[in-house]
């Protein structure tokens, strides 16, 4: 994705309940506000197609609540475009190509293996790209561990998997691009490493965030080790 515009949904009864809510939506609108033109964005603009090069341009489209029930199960990707398209539609906005859609349940992930996720599909006939995250809140498998920035728990987790999902979404948008001999993406290769305490945004807002793979990094060995050791990763510090 030669630029991405971003939007946060946040689907579930809870998100009308402010002791749940807590940091997250506020948090989460510095999170996109910032991204764009940020260093760590900066870490994927290495990856090129045949018409052009991924940019650190991400604009942030705003936020939408949807305080209707979400589902009680992990959710396929019918799932997840259907809801970006419905909240759209109620609140008069279209779907834009460059859209990148992340949907915040309130649900726990429970016994699933995964924290969050990304794919595409289709929405008025525009093909956009959208990610799922689980409520996080106090979720030990999905837990940065951030004692730096002052973040509550909840949002420094879903932060951290959004940069992760993001960072794969501009680099293989349609889950055919960028990837390696095992399919792990530019986010899986540094999953759940941590070189710096945190990274500063475009904003100034701070985040604790895992690396993002580079393959120049990884060439001239000037990245930091990803956990099988391979010196690739990048944290825009």
């Amino acid at each position: 994705m030669h630029s991405a515009a971003t939007a946060a949904i946040f689907w579930g009864t809870s998100w009308s309940n402010s002791s749940f809510v807590s940091d997250k939506v506020s948090g989460m609108d510095a999170f996109y506000g910032g991204f764009g033109k940020s260093h760590y964005a900066g870490t994927s603009d290495e990856y090129t197609d045949a018409t052009g090069a991924v940019t650190s341009t991400v604009p942030y489209l705003g936020h939408f609540v949807d305080p209707g029930v979400s589902l009680n199960h992990a959710p396929q990707v019918s799932d997840i475009v259907g809801e970006v398209c419905s909240v759209l539609t109620s609140n008069g906005a279209a779907p834009v190509s460059n859209g990148f859609y992340m949907v915040y349940t309130d649900r726990s992930r429970g016994g699933h293996q995964y924290c969050a996720w990304h794919s595409y599909g289709s929405c008025g006939g525009v093909q956009i790209q959208v990610a799922f995250s689980f409520n996080l809140d106090g979720d030990a498998g999905c837990d940065p561990v951030d004692t730096q920035t002052g973040h509550s728990q909840g949002l420094a987790a879903i932060a951290n998997v959004s940069a992760h999902e993001l960072s794969e979404a501009r680099t293989d948008p349609e889950l055919n691009a960028w990837y390696d001999a095992g399919g792990a993406e530019n986010g899986d290769k540094c999953a759940w490493t941590f070189n710096v305490p945190y990274v500063t945004f475009a904003n100034r807002s701070i985040w604790k965030l895992q690396g993002e793979w580079s393959n120049a990094a990884y060439d001239s060995q000037t990245g930091y080790p990803n956990r099988s050791g391979q010196k690739g990763c990048l944290d825009g510090r």
